[in-house]
């Protein structure tokens, strides 16, 4: 299983007209494939719109890609707003093999790390001894590394009932010695992150 993770830099102001012509292309779209989420920031950078397509493998993807770029209703009538486009490929981690589908929200944060090379596995161990205690304070939707797209990059994606519930839940999870896993910050270069909500479409709410 792969993930193509594009993120959309749209204008200012366009968000509602966006939403409207990518859920209706999207109508015909999912004859061929369907979304995993669709999200829109809310805090962070701002005016992206951010959509996850899952595939069995890279073949499995251009095979689809090609066949629903046929279809006079794809892609969404949305070019004029458009900033930029950025495509990622990303390989789940083996504790979340499967992106997370249903209301688990409506607050999603995805953070993204920038490893020191050759950082990752260390850092998956890590995770493997802490996951199970922390995904009980919130879902965990996915876990993945980069394979095509910027490099030793990690995104995690967590949801939430609400800000304050996130607030809540990292508090506890720090006092509690929950997370983070240890020895985080010596294998990190850089960190980001943003709150996304979802589109009415998104199959994760």
């Amino acid at each position: 299983m792969i993930y193509e993770v594009r993120s959309y830099q749209i204008a200012p102001g366009s968000l509602p007209t966006v939403l409207q012509r990518f859920e209706e292309g999207y109508q015909h779209r999912k004859d061929f494939s369907e979304l995993a989420a669709f999200w829109y920031t809310e805090i962070g950078p701002l005016n992206q719109i951010i959509h996850v397509w899952p595939y069995a493998d890279v073949a499995e993807r251009e095979k689809i890609r090609g066949e629903a770029a046929k279809s006079p209703h794809w892609p969404p009538a949305i070019g004029e707003f458009l900033v930029s486009m950025n495509s990622e490929i990303f390989i789940p981690s083996p504790f979340t093999p499967e992106m997370m589908a249903g209301k688990n929200g409506p607050i999603y944060e995805m953070r993204s790390y920038t490893l020191k090379p050759g950082k990752l596995p260390a850092m998956m161990e890590g995770w493997k001894e802490k996951i199970d205690g922390r995904r009980a304070l919130s879902p965990l939707v996915m876990g993945m590394h980069t394979e095509v797209g910027d490099l030793n990059k990690f995104v995690h994606i967590w949801a939430y009932e609400s800000l304050d519930q996130r607030m809540e839940v990292r508090a506890t999870a720090k006092a509690d010695g929950i997370w983070p896993p240890g020895g985080s910050g010596d294998r990190l270069v850089a960190q980001e992150n943003k709150i996304m909500l979802p589109a009415p479409f998104s199959p994760a709410q």
